[in-house]
């Protein structure tokens, strides 16, 4: 039995490097072999070596409620034998108007309305659009600027690369993109300006309020992902910084985008990171864990005031923008069941207990060799490696991680941890204990009073 999975293994991986083009992967990568996963259960994925791998970045951040919850499953079952996919355009269904009622709700005065799409990239596409339109809409057209973060990233289309370009990742689409002012990166763990949370004064708001004193009358809208710049390395900033912002957009006249895809549906210990700050922007776009990873759904989550200025009388004002899977009734079923779940589970409120739990453990990586800064929000941890070396010490980091069958996916010298919200306390504990290990097996020279400590639970292949 197991020759037959490691002949199919092979087979797998042979006709896969023929004809899969792989996302964010170096072709050199494939040449070693690679795990074929072929089921999921909890925090767990199942390949055909019959390796059972911790996955400690939620499969791309989506899966926050784990692999296949039951409840999710059915949800999905049943909604498939009844409609597979009906268009939205002049039309609806039940699973979208439920789903959309559901989301509003999510909101301080519930009244919202939502753009459906497939993916997040997608979702800040069209809050893009909509921001702009909207500007063009109440006759200010000269408002068509945008201005985002430093480091951010919101997507691979072409919008949302303007507005969140990462120049590893980007820079040979210059020529396609659209300008927009960049605002100095916070990050309070490495702050620039040599402070510590007790002295913080914010001084990294400056280039902001800078550009608004500037350039406020061409500004159509700032797009941030709330609290922590996902892609950057797990760049965490401080509450007050996005309060301060929020009323800035709002003294100038000028809309606030949340780009809560990674970081919203519980992964900072509230539903949305935003929530943390206590405001209410004006657009908030939402994906990944939505339908708790399962199927492609995102969302644009748009206020009541700017929705109704797209209204196509006495002039037309619609808004010519959708896709053809918008809405998908089996994806919104999914998406409808994993709302139920988080309430019903109270979901959020046990990421938040939890995460303080990963802060804890994530912690007492600081003192050791070559960590630059150790930080943590909600259930998002991160190590920052130091030195010129530090992107080859993660890398490093990922192979021993690999070897303890723990799936991590570093950025640049970052290595984080974003576990599904599930992840069992004692789990936790032993996770970042491997990860311990893991930073001291990188670094042969490294004093032998250092503990290491394995953790057989998470190697066990079943």
């Amino acid at each position: 039995m197991i020759e037959c999975w490691l002949m199919k293994s092979r087979q797998y991986r042979q006709i896969d490097r023929s004809c899969i083009w792989h996302p964010y992967t170096k072709m050199s990568a494939l040449k070693e072999d690679f795990s074929v996963i072929t089921r999921g259960k909890g925090i767990y994925l199942y390949d055909t070596d019959g390796n059972r791998w911790l996955d400690a970045v939620s499969s791309w951040w989506a899966c926050a409620l784990g692999h296949n919850h039951p409840r999710i499953v059915a949800a999905i079952n049943r909604q498939a034998k009844k409609l597979q996919h009906s268009i939205l355009g002049n039309m609806s269904h039940p699973p979208a108007i439920e789903l959309a009622s559901m989301l509003t709700k999510l909101f301080p005065d519930g009244k919202r309305r939502v753009m459906f799409a497939s993916d997040g990239a997608s979702a800040v596409e069209a809050s893009l659009k909509i921001a702009l339109q909207y500007w063009h809409n109440i006759g200010k057209p000269e408002k068509n600027k945008f201005v985002s973060l430093e480091n951010a990233y919101h997507g691979d289309t072409l919008g949302a690369v303007s507005v969140g370009k990462l120049e590893q990742f980007h820079k040979q689409y210059e020529p396609l993109l659209f300008r927009v002012f960049r605002a100095e990166s916070p990050c309070c763990g490495t702050c620039i300006h040599g402070r510590k949370p007790e002295t913080c004064r914010l001084e990294c708001f400056a280039s902001m309020e800078n550009i608004f004193r500037k350039h406020s009358k061409q500004v159509a809208a700032v797009i941030v992902e709330p609290l922590c710049q996902g892609a950057a390395g797990m760049r965490i900033y401080s509450p007050k910084y996005l309060s301060k912002l929020a009323a800035l957009c709002k003294k100038h006249n000028v809309l606030l985008i949340a780009d809560e895809i990674a970081v919203g549906y519980g992964r900072t210990g509230k539903m949305f990171a935003f929530e943390h700050a206590k405001i209410d922007p004006d657009i908030v776009c939402t994906g990944k864990a939505m339908s708790a990873g399962y199927l492609p759904i995102s969302a644009t989550i748009v206020k009541e005031k700017i929705f109704r200025t797209f209204s196509d009388k006495p002039a037309d004002h619609t808004f010519y923008h959708g896709h053809t899977f918008a809405g998908n009734p089996i994806a919104c079923a999914a998406a409808i069941e994993t709302l139920k779940v988080y309430k019903q589970e109270k979901i959020v409120v046990k990421a938040g207990i939890t995460g303080k739990l990963l802060a804890k453990e994530i912690e007492k990586l600081r003192n050791l060799p070559n960590v630059l800064d150790v930080r943590c929000l909600g259930m998002i941890g991160a190590v920052e490696f130091a030195g010129h070396k530090g992107i080859q010490l993660a890398q490093s980091i990922r192979k021993e991680l690999l070897k303890k069958r723990i799936l991590i996916r570093p950025l640049g010298n970052v290595v984080y941890l974003m576990p599904p919200l599930v992840i069992p306390k004692g789990t936790i504990a032993k996770m970042v204990g491997l990860f311990r290990t893991a930073i001291i097996a990188s670094h042969p020279s490294s004093s032998k009073d250092y503990a290491v400590a394995g953790c057989d639970a998470l190697q066990h292949p079943h």
